[in-house]
């Protein structure tokens, strides 16, 4: 195990999970994602955030703290991964961390596949190709609005789920279960090139 980022397996296709604030990676959409990557042979590696500002929604100040601070610790954890050796890369990201993930892809020139669960609006300022992107209509940390036209300027398809809070949750159990299934189908789906992204 290593400091922070919790490698698992030795190969030259690498994963990186980058989780939300509280959202780690037991949670369903980590975990199954996580399973799911590792299933397809990918290395997996597990970012893990620590003394990040607490109750930061809605105020853009701490929120940028917040986001500033887990990229930091990312890129401490990832360093000596040499990502850029690898043969394939997919990042992994839960709300803050698709903006980590965009913004480590960006600063570091990476060919990874990114698959965004919950973006935050933050995350679209890094132009980004081969994304896919989940969210929840009834989201409070994002604009759908804002998200969808952001989206929809870059090529990024984005689904949405009625609804849905920043858990892709809605309070029915067997609704939210099936939403699991379905983002996991297309999180599959796009892994196996099914789903057009922009290249």
């Amino acid at each position: 195990m290593m400091n922070g980022a919790i490698c698992e397996t030795g190969n030259r296709k690498i994963a990186a999970i980058f989780p939300g604030m509280g959202y780690h990676k037991d949670k369903p959409l980590l975990y199954h994602s996580g399973k799911l990557v590792r299933e397809l042979g990918y290395e997996v590696v597990y970012v893990e955030y620590h003394d990040l500002p607490q109750k930061i929604l809605g105020n853009l100040k701490l929120m940028r703290e917040a986001a500033d601070m887990a990229y930091v610790q990312a890129e401490e954890q990832l360093m000596g991964l040499k990502l850029s050796s690898q043969d394939e890369i997919i990042f992994i990201g839960k709300s803050i961390g698709t903006f980590v993930a965009a913004r480590y892809v960006r600063e570091y020139g990476l060919p990874a596949r990114q698959i965004w669960y919950t973006p935050v609006e933050a995350t679209f300022s890094f132009e980004s190709e081969n994304v896919i992107a989940f969210i929840g209509e009834a989201d409070p940390w994002s604009d759908l609005k804002v998200v969808k036209d952001k989206a929809g300027k870059m090529a990024v398809p984005l689904y949405t789920y009625p609804d849905c809070n920043h858990s892709l949750e809605s309070g029915n159990v067997l609704a939210d279960v099936g939403t699991l299934q379905d983002v996991v189908q297309k999180t599959a789906e796009f892994l196996s090139g099914k789903t057009k992204t922009r290249l």
